[in-house]
């Protein structure tokens, strides 16, 4: 067996006569989302993949042996249900609706700019098609859409490996969270001493002298 260790997302980085030379192995969707599989490919060489845990395997990508050759990935035909809006009462709207319903079920779902592709599910099927979707079952290669950061980073989708959110937001400056002081507050907090202010005092107006009997004023 020719272990496999190494996968170049779509060949990248090689020359194109070099792909197409190489051996192939045609795999349906259920073993391209394992990272550790065995296959045979197309010189009939048995192969043990061990890729990085979490590594999605596209159909295009190429694969690299032990002993330094290439094997070309393709993904299957398989059993899929093909999703399209109503060409007589629908809109292309209705396939961002169904799209929306799909992904609240966690479903994996293929996105084209004219239908959306599922594996098979009765329940889905009767579903879509009482939202007026059509639905039929086909046989085609199923690439459904990576997650939200990418299988193995690399296919062309955007990376946010790790960083925090104290990043640029394209103007050089950098967005922080305020500090709230609380029990966990290692600052040094030491008391602020008061700052004394004067504030003028006015004196009351003086009384108006009043004569009378009891005056000690000469008059």
């Amino acid at each position: 067996m020719i272990i496999c260790s190494k996968l170049m997302p779509q060949g990248r980085g090689l020359a194109r006569v070099l792909v197409q030379r190489a051996s192939t192995i045609t795999l349906d969707w259920d073993v391209r989302q394992k990272s550790r599989f065995d296959a045979t490919d197309s010189n009939s060489r048995q192969l043990g993949i061990f890729l990085p845990r979490g590594t999605v395997v596209r159909g295009g990508d190429v694969l690299v042996a032990e002993d330094g050759s290439l094997i070309r990935v393709e993904a299957a035909p398989q059993a899929v249900l093909r999703i399209t809006a109503c060409t007589e009462h629908g809109s292309p709207f209705d396939l961002t609706r169904a799209a929306y319903h799909l992904g609240n079920r966690h479903v994996p779902i293929e996105l084209q700019p004219d239908h959306l592709k599922v594996e098979p599910d009765h329940v889905l099927a009767d579903m879509l098609r009482a939202m007026h979707m059509t639905v039929v079952q086909v046989s085609e290669a199923f690439e459904p859409e990576s997650g939200a950061y990418g299988d193995h980073g690399d296919h062309g989708g955007h990376s946010h490996g790790g960083h925090g959110h104290g990043h640029s937001h394209g103007d050089n400056t950098t967005t922080t969270e305020p500090h709230v002081h609380g029990p966990a507050c290692t600052h040094d907090h030491a008391p602020v001493a008061a700052k004394r202010i004067a504030i003028p005092l006015r004196s009351a107006p003086a009384q108006p002298h009043v004569h009378g009997p009891d005056c000690k004023h000469e008059h």
